[in-house]
């Protein structure tokens, strides 16, 4: 029977659907290849309710950045994705001219190595709210200076309340005008496990891409004027190995569902990360929060 492998990945989401079903309505994809930094962006933009229903993803904006060479620890290429992640979350965040508050909220378990991202993300960032607070932007030696604060609300299992709970919690006590939200993400393709950032202006359902449905973070569910997704797939699930095995075993890599064995629905829930996942997802923390640091150091586009 065919076998729809899980992903977080909107670009994986629109690949699937048209292979399944051609022209896709409602939806518009933009991709260019960044030639001095061997990055390959695609911008996926969810324009309608049909193109919603097609590729199961709420309506918004997808850019997805693609570096083969992420896994590596080149600090001047990590330095260059950083650079890119800047440019674009600026570009999503609105009024960034201006003095923002802004929140970060690193989700996930820091003590699972793969689902540590998010956490991790936030040990690095440039934290100015207090100081802030108290002194203003002259702290800093700056005119203008963003408030930028961070939460690790944990997991469900630890705390007995759902992370949005904890995040609407504190977003109704520091009133923030944007927040940031830093997750692991699952892939359905073993190539872009640890190569592929995705950005995305709709808000993000925790665990989704491993079967495991929490409370959505969106703008209208926390009560905050924007809400930015950033990910990174650091798991697949076994029957994505499956799946790529019998496309290669028939030819070439295989992106699609496939017609697979029974004992796949078996593998639904195993999920897989590389074996040095803990270099990696430290290395790619600290490469998204220099993208978060960068972006939030800026109050003009040619910064």
């Amino acid at each position: 029977m065919p076998c729809q492998v899980r992903t977080d990945l909107a670009l994986e989401a629109r690949e699937s659907a048209e292979e399944a079903s051609g022209d896709l309505r409602g939806v518009s994809v933009d991709e260019y290849d960044l030639e001095e930094s061997d990055i390959h962006v695609t911008k996926v933009v969810i324009e309608s309710a049909n193109g919603a229903t097609a590729l199961g993803k709420p309506v918004g904006t997808y850019i997805t950045l693609e570096a083969p060479a992420m896994t590596e620890p080149d600090e001047d290429y990590h330095k260059e994705i950083s650079e890119e992640i800047a440019r674009q979350l600026w570009a999503l965040l609105p009024d960034m001219t201006k003095e923002q508050s802004i929140l970060v909220v690193g989700l996930g378990n820091r003590d699972v190595t793969a689902d540590s991202l998010g956490p991790r993300v936030t040990d690095n960032l440039l934290i100015t709210r207090q100081v802030m607070k108290e002194f203003g932007a002259a702290a800093y030696d700056r005119e203008k200076m963003h408030l930028v604060s961070a939460v690790v609300p944990g997991v469900m299992a630890a705390t007995g309340m759902e992370t949005a709970e904890i995040i609407r919690g504190v977003t109704s006590q520091t009133k923030p005008d944007a927040v940031v939200v830093i997750d692991a993400l699952a892939a359905r393709s073993t190539r872009r496990l640890n190569r592929t950032i995705q950005i995305t202006n709709t808000g993000i359902h925790p665990g989704s891409g491993v079967g495991n449905h929490r409370s959505a973070i969106t703008a209208q569910s926390i009560d905050v004027p924007t809400v930015i997704a950033i990910g990174i797939p650091t798991v697949v699930d076994a029957q994505t190995i499956v799946n790529d095995a019998i496309g290669r075993w028939h030819g070439g890599e295989q992106t699609g569902d496939v017609e697979t064995p029974e004992l796949i629905p078996e593998l639904a829930n195993f999920y897989v990360t590389g074996k040095d996942v803990d270099e990696i997802v430290k290395r790619l923390s600290y490469t998204i929060s220099e993208g978060l640091n960068r972006t939030f150091e800026r109050f003009s586009a040619e910064a």
